[in-house]
């Protein structure tokens, strides 16, 4: 794409439902404007710092870090459905605008980054750092948000999950989108997403700047031995609510507890190496 942009993703061109996507790269004076209309919105400042009004609120600074591989979480802001969204660069940035459906909550808010809960998930070599931007426990109407660090020959995602059906309290219906960066630029990760039937059953690259998305089936990331690897993940569905079936054949490797959250130790929160 062109303009500046990195990503434009609808919903009619990865034949779903429910998520939008739109990346960019800005330069320092560099603006986006989006007209109010029923979805809920959420930007992203995952490099550099922007002003964001959202309606009549002004956020004035959102952003804090210039690479994505620094301590700080992304600058958060949640719109409500209907109002405006206009975004202005104060320094270069790289910009990330989700969307979905408006729900049941209705809020506009700027998420501090003090108030990101930042968590260690696995051990070993499935360990990995996840800083949750907007979680399910959060005050919104669809939209969920998390960014994860995946060191250099570590696994993601892991084990191979799955929320592609509405079976409550077992599992829920949500899309999900990967945006992958990688500490060094001609890093790689391998992703895999299948159905328990192996209708779909596909094996891809994921380089810089790739976007993945996941319509349905179990999903993990493999990143690639000496490349660290950063990935945001938006989810939505028809309700807020992350719950997740793990594939029985690998369902003895699950060593995290999805309701007890491991609070990672103080500079041990995903920061990562900065050479791009």
């Amino acid at each position: 794409p062109s303009g500046g942009a990195v990503h434009r993703l609808t919903p009619e061109d990865a034949g779903w439902t429910w998520i939008s996507l739109d990346v960019r790269r800005l330069a320092a004076g560099d603006r986006i404007d989006r007209p109010g209309d029923g979805s809920e919105v959420l930007v992203l400042v995952l490099e550099g710092t922007c002003r964001v009004r959202a309606g009549s609120t002004v956020f004035d600074t959102v952003g804090s870090r210039a690479s994505v591989f620094d301590e700080p979480p992304a600058g958060v802001v949640l719109v409500a459905p209907g109002e405006d969204v206009e975004v202005e660069a104060r320094t270069s940035a790289l910009v990330a605008i989700a969307s979905a459906p408006g729900g049941d909550v209705r809020r506009t808010a700027h998420v501090a980054p003090g108030d990101v809960l930042v968590e260690a998930r696995g051990s070993g070599p499935a360990r990995r750092v996840i800083k949750n931007l907007l979680p399910p426990s959060a005050e919104a109407g669809r939209l969920i948000a998390v960014e994860a660090y995946t060191p250099g020959g570590n696994w993601s995602s892991y084990p191979p999950h799955k929320h592609d059906t509405d079976d409550p309290p077992n599992e829920s219906q949500l899309e999900e989108v990967y945006f992958y960066r990688f500490a060094r630029p001609t890093g790689f990760a391998i992703q895999r997403v299948y159905t328990p039937d192996r209708s779909l059953d596909e094996v891809m690259v994921a380089r810089d700047l790739d976007l993945v998305v996941v319509p349905r089936g179990y999903h993990v990331v493999g990143a690639a031995a000496g490349y660290d690897c950063w990935y945001l993940n938006v989810m939505a569905g028809p309700d807020r609510v992350w719950r997740f079936t793990v594939d029985p054949d690998h369902r003895w490797l699950m060593d995290w507890d999805p309701a007890r959250p491991s609070a990672v130790a103080a500079g041990d929160d995903g920061g990562g190496p900065r050479d791009r």
